[in-house]
């Protein structure tokens, strides 16, 4: 797997960029405006244009044409490039093909630059395990390519005759186990996040979900006072944080900060983190935090959408939170627009205290909407029950009878 180096600042990268067939001019430059944050991300300098191929030119052997090689490698000379970052999907193959017409260079698909971002954020046990095993899939079909594996063992196994196990399939086969180690790992894991969401069961939950660098972190630390990461780059936050809302709410509201999305976000990464997003699929109300100055942030909203519905929360309730409005400019009416075109979002900046506050306020009255006033009787002999029911409702009478307390409550739904 290609890893770059995090601590070099001047390390420098070219862009490719393929217009794949049914890609528009604005999807195509998009994806190249991202490709470059990417490259950001990583610490890397780009250096001069980025080399383009249209999708009615496109070499399967090696993505570019001979003439866009020669173009590309000379890109690589002149700048001192170490990196090209490659905004497609390469096979191994066109991948080392590349390399060899630029003088070895490092060659990264999207999906590697997305891969090493997420290896470099990764910290808690369950981020690094997800971000593994999907970097040790990756890079199991592009061992021969890589130059590894090569030449067989001396002597085989029992009686010592024959070739043995060649050094590439032993790689292979010590990266299927560490998989399996991985995969048993990660279900303990899911394990014990399951009996915690099994506590929080009947607690009113919002989940703040969205595109990568929306600004969710920010939210959670304005909403409930947590000191999570807050960094303006991509993926910053891969693991979900679970916290109450600050000043304390009753009931009790538990915020939840989740992983960033991203286009063309690799399969096998969503699949990953889908237990890390199980919080998103069994919140009663997820926000969606949209970065309102981004150029692109429909696309992104768009984006979102998408990767909620493939992970089954497509119809969870959402709350759509316009982030960052004072970095719009209004001179236009761009303000105005965006409320006449989403009239029910909320439109804030996760910096100001007062539009943290309003935010808090309708999280309350979200959830207060949906809350039924009943009884409830808790016998003598189950009062540790009362830190619950005063946890998870608003308790508007107690009264005691003779076999036990009556409760005259507001509950969520479920909850009652």
């Amino acid at each position: 797997m290609h890893e770059v180096a995090s601590n070099d600042k001047t390390r420098r990268a070219v862009l490719v960029a393929v217009q794949l067939p049914g890609m528009g001019e604005v999807e195509f430059t998009e994806s190249l405006i991202e490709l470059g944050r990417l490259a950001k991300t990583l610490g890397l300098e780009v250096k001069g244009a980025p080399i383009t191929q249209r999708r009615d030119a496109l070499d399967p052997g090696a993505v570019l044409g001979t003439g866009k090689r020669e173009e590309l490698a000379k890109l690589v000379e002149e700048s001192g490039a170490v990196s090209i970052l490659v905004d497609h999907e390469l096979t191994p193959s066109q991948a080392r093909n590349l390399s060899k017409a630029c003088g070895e260079a490092d060659v990264m698909d999207r999906t590697a630059v997305i891969l090493e971002i997420f290896r470099r954020h990764a910290h808690s046990r369950a981020a690094k395990a997800q971000v593994e095993m999907v970097r040790l899939k990756y890079l199991a079909p592009r061992l021969r390519e890589q130059g590894k594996g090569k030449g067989d063992r001396e002597r085989g196994g029992i009686g010592g005759k024959g070739a043995g196990e060649s050094a590439l399939e032993l790689d292979r086969r010590k990266i299927r186990d560490r998989i399996a180690d991985l995969a048993e790992e990660l279900a303990a894991i899911e394990v014990e996040r399951r009996t915690q969401r099994a506590r929080r069961q009947d607690l009113s939950r919002a989940a703040l979900v969205g595109y990568t660098n929306a600004g969710k972190s920010t939210l959670m630390r304005g909403l409930t006072g947590s000191d999570v990461l807050v960094a303006d780059k991509l993926f910053a936050t891969l693991d979900t944080t679970v916290r109450a809302l600050e000043p304390p709410a009753k009931p009790r509201i538990l915020v939840s900060d989740t992983v960033g999305f991203i286009e063309k976000l690799p399969h096998d990464l969503v699949e990953s983190f889908k237990s890390t997003l199980d919080e998103a699929l069994e919140a009663s109300l997820l926000v969606h935090v949209v970065d309102a100055s981004d150029p692109n942030f429909e696309r992104q909203l768009r984006v979102t959408e998408e990767v909620l519905a493939e992970i089954g929360a497509g119809d969870v309730p959402r709350l759509l939170v316009l982030n960052k409005i004072d970095r719009v400019e209004d001179e236009a009416g761009a303000v105005a627009a965006l409320a006449a075109r989403w009239p029910d979002a909320l439109y804030l900046s996760a910096k100001r205290p007062d539009d943290i506050a309003r935010l808090r306020e309708k999280l309350i009255d979200v959830f207060a909407a949906d809350m039924v006033e009943c009884e409830i009787r808790v016998p003598y002999s189950q009062q540790a029950r009362r830190a619950e029911i005063f946890a998870a409702c608003q308790v508007l009478e107690e009264r005691y009878a003779d076999d036990g307390v009556i409760f005259r409550v507001k509950a969520p739904r479920g909850f009652a």
